[in-house]
């Protein structure tokens, strides 16, 4: 979930953890392509994509998750002739992706819940996907996809890096709920997780929609370590 103005909600908002994941979906539904128009801009997004296309061979299967509308993660990548799935919980906007990238491959469902081969992609983009998660879902989740990853291959990490958990929040209009790490914290999770931070980049950004403000993001780039050689 790229960039996020966090404006409480008029009124008290109680969601269990049951509803979450659906109301997830409809906000991203209902958002649609003006979520792309919004972060179309980011500079430091598409650095973190060259840094990525810098260090992938030919033909690399990577794994885009929360995918959204397929630009410009998706379509970078497959352009650049790489084998690309896209997960994501929204069913309209992994019909945009479809439509939009046809070289891709999408698939609407929680990361979580599809199986995946441990070892099998050469890269792994997870651009600001993880804000919707609690904080012991996310340290779960990465180290899940650490595991998706060969070893030496790369992941990319963005999220907006703050010290909140669980914040019922207006993103672009829609009810959202927020948890997130700072910066530090989320480096340790990384690293934690088996990853080594090869660089990061921290800016920011104000997205083209009317309720925005500058808002920190953080771009992490990262290696699955190859394991040492014996003998």
């Amino acid at each position: 979930m790229p960039g996020h103005r966090l404006t409480a909600p008029k009124g008290p908002t109680v969601v269990t953890d049951d509803q979450e994941h659906p109301r997830a979906a409809a906000a991203f539904d209902a958002l649609g392509v003006e979520y792309e128009k919004a972060f179309a801009a980011s500079k430091t997004h598409r650095r973190s994509l060259e840094w990525l296309l810098a260090r992938l061979a030919p033909g690399s299967r990577v794994l885009d998750v929360g995918s959204g509308t397929g630009r410009p993660t998706a379509e970078t990548l497959a352009g650049a002739g790489h084998e690309v799935l896209g997960v994501d919980v929204s069913p309209v906007m992994v019909e945009l992706a479809a439509r939009q990238v046809p070289a891709a491959t999408f698939r609407c469902a929680d990361i979580r819940d599809v199986p995946l081969a441990d070892e099998s992609f050469d890269a792994v983009c997870v651009y600001f996907s993880l804000l919707q998660l609690d904080r012991a879902e996310q340290k779960d989740l990465v180290r899940r996809l650490v595991r998706l990853l060969r070893p030496g291959g790369h992941l990319v990490l963005a999220t907006v890096p703050l010290d909140v958990e669980g914040v019922d929040a207006t993103f672009m209009g829609q009810p959202v709920r927020v948890t997130s790490f700072p910066a530090q914290e989320l480096i340790a999770l990384a690293e934690e997780a088996g990853l080594e931070v090869l660089a990061q980049e921290a800016s920011m950004f104000t997205p083209a929609h009317p309720d925005a403000r500058p808002e920190p993001h953080l771009f992490l780039h990262c290696r699955r370590p190859q394991p040492p050689r014996m003998g």
